[in-house]
């Protein structure tokens, strides 16, 4: 125990002035120093654009990856104010890019609804920072000022030219802190996914994206300029999501309401797929991936409104006129879009990924049960086939029910009734236990051998698990893999997948590092995301790292994780003359391998698997393990040679 100082006052207290309590703590305002903390970035200064366009200033907005890799974002809205704030005895764009809680969003006057609600966006950007640089176009004059490190001030706001006939508008350009991000290179591609929903969700919207960094025999860059607007909003949103599915019909359904201080509009559309979690709900132009309010109220209108159509229209068969549809079974296949907007939207943490107002419950509920039942009114045959897939669906939940009461009754005594194949471990504490699941036997057999069996379970499977985008749960249920899935975990599956009973607080894929392997780990992540989304919504779902070769240097074994690896090796050892042995397939490697280079804690890599947009996963999804292999070729090829980090 260490020993304790002599004296402990008041001046052993220190407070974080202004933007240093940012610096020492990043983590707390963008969540992470790393890939997405750096892109976070970017969104707080779009945010404050789209903030403009939401109250109706602004019309485009440019984001660029300039040559030396700092990201410049530039609006044509009324431009951040530039006269002087008599408390703070400062200009508005100076409390804008050094106060914390400084902004226009607090009175209620300056923005009707604002995606930035706590106002420490642009100011965190500026905080951790190498350089900021804001110009402002406002009253005929363009206005600059420029910000050091961490944000410190360099110059005053300063005009410095006539502005544009007729402009105004915001530029902020920054270079993000090499000491405090663990990368600065910004990714084209999770950009343009980022703005290409911002566009879906601000009808009529203009963002252009370009990257123009030089490319390197590393990376290559796209140079092209991107523009995304869509006068269709959210009803475009939904065609985009379900183009690699197959529509039920070729409508797209839309309705929207609103009150005094909030507003609602949703886009649906229902497709042959057997999904039932294709709501994609957003608030202030926020994606709150927790649901909330406004997806409840929805859920609860669209289960009696469809329920009380088919029962007034006849539609049940005589054997089943007293049947209810439960919300899964009208929901299955169904993609739906909710973009509201209120005024003060509460919203549970900072993360902002649930939305708490109870008042657009109500809202919600009352535009859908009045506006969904016309809709079905005016749209008989789509009516039809949306109760005629409800019914299937329901069929299909009875005959789920004793597969999953099967499975279910094998796991009701911890530990009783596991999978035969399965070594569990000893630990107790769920925080020290890890699921390895293990394509084939053999390498079940030498993972077995390598593996702590106080913290390390092993699960072996064998051949390629079910495609559950293409499969009901009733026969996804019947299939053996999945069944030791399940019970393996404990957690239960789909609907009533309860993340508090996973046995494990690591689940980790671990295939061969081939074609057949990657295919086994993608229908592995297809699972999880569809029937245990919590599990990656947590992050307890990896992908283990096996090394593709092995060489020699001196009498030590060195193991390289892939091609790239293997290049970088050569560059740093060019006289390296022995052969490289290509490991074909984890039930190879001996024990003491496998442990080395891929179970031991401390000398493995773990590739940790994140959703940081549903909509965005749905669809990759789809493209992915669906039926349109056109769409699946087209997004291999687009995407192969950006795989740096993965991110479904």
């Amino acid at each position: 125990m260490a020993a304790e100082p002599a004296s402990y006052g008041a001046n052993n207290m220190r407070v974080l002035e202004g933007l240093e309590a940012v610096r020492k703590r990043p983590g707390m305002y963008i969540g992470s120093t790393g890939p997405n903390g750096l892109h976070h970035c970017v969104w707080e200064v779009v945010d404050n654009s789209v903030d403009e366009a939401m109250a109706g200033h602004c019309s485009r907005i440019d984001i660029t990856i300039l040559p030396d890799g700092a990201c410049q974002v530039v609006d044509d809205g009324r431009g951040i104010p530039t006269d002087m704030n008599k408390q703070q005895k400062m200009s508005g764009v100076e409390i804008a890019l050094t106060k914390l809680h400084g902004g226009g969003k607090f009175d209620g006057e300056g923005y009707k609804v604002s995606g930035g609600l706590h106002g420490v966006g642009v100011s965190v950007v500026n905080a951790l920072s190498e350089k900021l640089v804001v110009e402002v176009d406002r009253d005929g004059k363009r206005h600059r000022m420029e910000f050091g490190k961490g944000g410190v001030p360099q110059t005053k706001l300063e005009v410095v030219g006539d502005s544009p006939a007729g402009r105004t508008g915001t530029s902020v350009t920054f270079w993000p802190d090499g000491t405090i991000f663990e990368t600065t290179d910004f990714t084209s591609r999770i950009i343009l996914e980022r703005i290409q929903m911002m566009a879906f969700l601000n009808k009529g919207l203009e963002i252009r994206f370009q990257d123009k960094r030089a490319s390197t025999p590393e990376r290559t860059y796209d140079n092209e300029r991107h523009t995304f607007q869509y006068a269709g909003g959210i009803v475009d949103f939904v065609k985009h999501i379900n183009k690699s599915k197959e529509s039920l019909f070729s409508k797209v359904g839309y309705f929207e309401g609103e009150d005094e201080t909030q507003e609602v509009e949703i886009a649906f559309q229902w497709n042959s797929g057997f999904n039932r979690d294709g709501i994609h709900s957003f608030a202030n132009g926020i994606s709150t991936m927790e649901g909330g309010t406004q997806e409840e109220g929805f859920k609860t209108a669209l289960t009696s409104t469809v329920n009380k159509y088919a029962k007034e229209k006849g539609l049940f068969s005589k054997a089943k006129k007293d049947l209810s549809l439960t919300g899964d079974d009208v929901r299955e296949g169904l993609t739906a879009v909710i973009s509201v907007r209120l005024q003060e939207p509460q919203f549970e943490g900072q993360t902002k990924a649930k939305l708490g107002n109870t008042s657009m419950r109500s809202l919600v509920t009352k535009v859908t049960n009045d506006q969904l039942a016309a809709w079905l009114e005016e749209n008989p045959a789509e009516g039809n086939k949306v109760v005629k897939k409800a019914l299937q669906a329901a069929e299909a939940r009875e005959a789920a029910k004793s597969a999953r009461n099967a499975i279910r009754s094998k796991t009701l005594l911890d530990g009783a009734g596991m999978p035969d194949k399965l070594k569990d471990c000893s630990a107790k504490d769920r925080s020290e236990r890890e699921l390895f699941i293990v394509e084939g036997d053999s390498a079940g057999g030498s993972a077995v051998s390598a593996r702590d069996p106080r913290t390390q379970a092993i699960l072996p499977i064998r051949g390629k698990i079910l495609n559950v985008e293409r499969a009901r749960l009733d026969k996804m249920l019947k299939n053996t893999e999945v069944q030791a899935l399940i019970s393996a975990i404990g957690a239960g599956v789909g609907e009533e997948f309860d993340n508090e009973k996973r046995r494990y607080d690591k689940v980790i894929a671990m295939c061969d590092a081939d074609v057949d392997g990657s295919h086994i780990r993608t229908l592995l992540l297809t699972f999880f995301f569809r029937q245990m989304k919590p599990l990656v919504e947590s992050g307890c779902i990896y992908i283990a790292q096996p090394p593709l070769y092995s060489t020699a240097v001196g009498k030590e074994k060195i193991y390289l994780k892939d091609d790239r690896a293997k290049d970088a090796f050569l560059a740093d050892h060019p006289n390296h003359k022995k052969d490289f042995q290509r490991l074909k397939g984890l039930g190879e490697m001996d024990a003491s391998e496998l442990e080395a280079t891929t179970m031991n804690p401390d000398s493995r890599t773990l590739l940790q698997v994140t959703v940081e947009q549903a909509a965005l996963a749905d669809e990759i999804m789809s493209v992915l393990m669906g039926d349109d292999v056109a769409a699946r070729k087209d997004f291999i090829v687009t995407n192969a040679k950006d795989v740096k980090f993965l991110d479904i």
